[in-house]
């Protein structure tokens, strides 16, 4: 009968020490919010001076909190 394949401990380790860190980042993450609320992952387009149209996303209103 052959014996059932275990991870050495050191492979377990890691990725679990792997897996905490990655929660703990997350939760750092979206506790501080977006680090560069001001960049806009929209394409622009134009003659590459700056004064083509942006697409923000669908977050025109912001700057002011939301409020109308």
């Amino acid at each position: 009968m052959p014996g059932r394949w275990v991870p050495p401990p050191a492979l377990a380790g890691f990725l679990v020490l792997l897996l905490v860190m990655f929660g703990v980042s997350y939760g750092i993450g979206s506790a501080v919010g977006p680090v560069a609320p001001g960049m806009y992952s929209g394409t622009r387009s134009g003659d590459g001076t700056g004064s083509g149209d942006q697409d923000g996303g669908g977050m025109d209103d912001m700057h002011s909190g939301g409020r109308r």
